[in-house]
């Protein structure tokens, strides 16, 4: 599978402003179970959240902007620090469940949490994407998992494919207590030093179940009426509004920052993880 040639007139900007929807992704990433212990049950020290918060933000982060913006070789580079990470993380006898890093199933569902949350902040934000830009978005979002161990035929053919693919894997999201707590935790920015969780946590605990759909939202335990729904949808209509006539470099301004700061660490030789 080869990706699309960008259509004349589309804007295919990487907003800064889908950092929102961070942690809402994180949780749809972490309901398959075999994901979600292998990230609470790491034994990476060095990429642990609560450990090294603003290191793991960077680098997960950083792979998003080198998945979708940088070039063959950035990402071979990128994939391979990621391996040196990840032959660490697999199960063990007193986990709950098996799993292991390099298994390109999992990596597929992180993958595919990961387009589907661009498509929710796209709608979120700006309305329904036209019928003939969602080829080329689908397509590109193929490198979300291409970058890790995903191969191309892997990726679901097309957007039909893709929707199939995803109504099965939601037979499979299940988040029990630990892992609910764990996800909070993130939601609640209690991984951040200082005062940023009391004063930010709140507001991202309302963006956060706003980006979430229904049944992740339930796994959550996260409460959600029509007037909480009614009031994300003027927040982040009244957003996209103000944000679209921004000048593109500051709407990318933390995708292109974290692509810039990849880009000197292989220039200088230093660790991209």
């Amino acid at each position: 599978m080869t990706t699309t040639e960008k259509p004349a007139g589309l804007d295919d900007t990487m907003d800064g402003l889908g950092l929102a929807a961070g942690a809402a992704n994180i949780i749809m990433q972490l309901s398959w179970p075999g994901v979600g212990y292998g990230v609470f049950e790491s034994r990476v020290e060095s990429g642990r959240l609560f450990d090294h918060p603003f290191k793991r933000t960077r680098t997960t982060l950083g792979y998003l902007a080198v998945a979708a913006r940088g070039t063959e070789e950035e990402r071979k580079l990128f994939r391979d620090a990621v391996n040196r990470s990840h032959r660490q993380v697999r199960s063990t006898a007193e986990s709950p469940v098996k799993y292991n890093a390099f298994d390109p199933e999992l990596q597929l569902w992180v993958a595919s949490c990961i387009y589907r949350g661009f498509e929710d902040v796209h709608r979120a934000l700006y309305g329904p994407i036209a019928d003939e830009h969602v080829d080329y978005f689908y397509q590109n979002g193929a490198r979300f998992g291409t970058t890790l161990q995903v191969k191309p035929d892997m990726w679901p053919v097309d957007r039909e494919a893709f929707e199939e693919y995803w109504n099965e894997g939601l037979k499979k999201v299940h988040i029990d207590d630990r892992i609910r707590e764990h996800l909070l935790s993130i939601t609640k920015l209690e991984f951040v030093p200082g005062p940023a969780s009391r004063l930010f946590g709140r507001m991202n605990l309302f963006f956060t179940a706003g980006f979430l759909p229904p049944l992740f939202r339930d796994q959550m335990r996260l409460a959600w009426s029509p007037r909480d729904q009614r009031r994300f949808d003027r927040v982040m209509r009244a957003i996209g509004k103000v944000n679209k006539r921004l000048p593109v470099p500051v709407r990318e301004a933390p995708y292109r920052l974290l692509l810039a700061d990849m880009r000197w660490r292989i220039r200088t030789g230093r660790a991209l993880m």
